[in-house]
């Protein structure tokens, strides 16, 4: 099976290392074991001091308990037979579209989004038609446009939600109506849900699980509990014949998953109300310290993000985004992600959730370096 370069993941992975100023980061800033500890109100020393004792055999082959409990606390419907622990979300997704996606299909994906969900089953053989989201629409699905796509051979429906690049979040009554498509046809519906579980406002971010019984929600521990180093995620579905047969196909690629994954994922989701608390506030700062960083710098724009960890700006100057990307880091050290890793051009993606300062430092660099160009 061939497959196309992952040009997010490769740019990351060339560069990242290096970078002095990484505003390319896309989890809120991440925990230490301390901070989580500290968080849920446990003693360090002693909790550490049990671990020893902690055997490291392989762990519950479908998720311990309070993990699946602390997953279905994310969700309105949602019951633990419900949810297929994974090795982070890269492998929810790819366990998704490979279980259910055959070459005689078609599958409609956004664009831009991660590029899991057009490019893999891309490799398949399926048909892959593209949900193209833009601007001017506030980065959200033209419905006429995507009702205009599918056909009676359409399997899979994958949205990004909130978007990765853009930062856009679909509302419920639009979701319903993508719902409605979905189901006029009977394809599943996978919405990439990795940046849910932070609102404006703090009310409750609806998932595709709530409104669809064939919608497929795949969430992690990265994003918004800032828990990258866990490499946990997982699948959501009420439908029981989509978890048995990912279930199936599960065996040939994960066993389980780590047990201190499981362990520290579970504390964490136990006292999610004070992870989100603490990243409420620095995703709310920064996001302001973005907008008004973005309305004083002449040279560029964007829709302003209202929901996740990163935004795309536009600049306004004639240069390959990758082109752009690579002088700021050989120049300046500070790393954004082309817009071309996202099949665009003239734009960046920021990540803004981290220290406050780093984020002033490197745009005042961008908008700097935009002047000699």
């Amino acid at each position: 099976m061939k497959i196309k370069t992952f040009k997010v993941e490769q740019w990351m992975n060339e560069y990242e290392d290096d970078a002095i100023y990484n505003l390319a980061e896309t989890c809120i800033d991440s925990l230490t074991i301390g901070e989580l500890l500290e968080l849920a109100g446990k003693d360090p020393d002693a909790y550490l001091n049990d671990l020893k004792d902690l055997r490291l055999t392989y762990g519950h082959i479908y998720g311990s308990p309070d993990l699946l409990n602390g997953i279905a606390s994310l969700y309105e419907s949602v019951k633990p037979q419900d949810i297929i622990p994974t090795h982070g979300a890269i492998g929810a997704n790819n366990m998704v579209i490979t279980t259910l996606v055959e070459p005689t299909d078609n599958v409609i994906s956004v664009m831009p989004t991660y590029q899991q969900h057009y490019s893999i089953p891309e490799s398949i053989g399926a048909e892959v038609r593209i949900l193209q989201l833009r601007p001017e629409n506030a980065f959200l699905p033209d419905l006429e446009e995507l009702r205009s796509l599918v056909d009676e051979n359409t399997k899979m429906i994958t949205v990004n939600n909130p978007d990765n690049p853009t930062g856009s979040w679909i509302p419920r009554d639009v979701m319903e109506e993508v719902v409605a498509i979905a189901r006029s046809v009977g394809a599943y519906l996978v919405s990439d849900e990795v940046y849910r579980g932070i609102s404006e406002d703090g009310s409750y971010m609806h998932s595709v699980c709530d409104l669809y019984e064939k919608g497929i929600s795949v969430g992690s521990m990265s994003k918004v509990f800032s828990l990258a180093g866990l490499r946990l995620g997982w699948i959501v579905c009420r439908d029981p014949q989509v978890i048995e047969a990912i279930r199936e196909r599960r065996d040939y690629d994960t066993i389980s998953c780590g047990k201190l994954d499981d362990l520290l994922a579970s504390l964490a989701l136990a006292h999610k109300e004070k992870i989100f608390a603490r990243n409420a506030k620095i995703l709310h700062d920064n996001r302001e310290i973005l907008d008004r960083w973005v309305n004083e710098t002449e040279d560029v724009w964007y829709v302003k993000p209202q929901a996740g960890t990163t935004a795309l700006v536009y600049y306004k100057k004639d240069i390959p985004s990758y082109e752009l990307c690579e002088r700021l880091m050989k120049e300046k050290g500070l790393m954004f992600t082309p817009g071309a890793c996202f099949e665009l051009e003239n734009c960046v993606r920021i990540g803004y959730a981290f220290d406050p300062e780093l984020l002033k430092t490197g745009l005042e660099i961008f908008a700097e370096f935009l002047k000699t160009l």
